[in-house]
């Protein structure tokens, strides 16, 4: 646990495989997980429109257990996009969320 989760338009310009790692190497350096725990992954989207004049796009979503502060999580997202700019620049729709996984209701094996 966290899963971060990366929704993308397929026309990147940084290979998928090097971007999630990236974004798992920032996701043990946070500080906020233990980084065996730490998943990873991204969905490619080959047929897309955005509304606007931008090239591609990702969607981070963070899946966390409840608990972390907001401040926690709002720096976590600022930091993250901060990340994919630095890795696709500004010609991307970039966004992210973090979404609470409720301990009630989450199982894992």
């Amino acid at each position: 646990m966290p899963h971060f989760i990366l929704e993308h338009s397929a026309n990147l310009p940084i290979e998928t495989e090097a971007l999630v790692s990236q974004v798992q190497q920032f996701a043990c350096a946070c500080g906020l997980f233990e980084p065996n725990s730490v998943k990873t992954r991204a969905v490619a989207f080959e047929h897309f429109q955005l509304g606007n004049d931008k090239k591609g796009f990702i969607h981070l979503q963070i899946h966390l257990m409840e608990g972390r502060t907001l401040e926690q999580k709002q720096t976590l997202i600022n930091e993250a996009l901060k990340l994919l700019i630095a890795k696709v620049g500004e010609n991307f729709a970039l966004s992210a969320h973090c979404y609470d996984l409720l301990s009630d209701i989450y199982r894992k094996n």
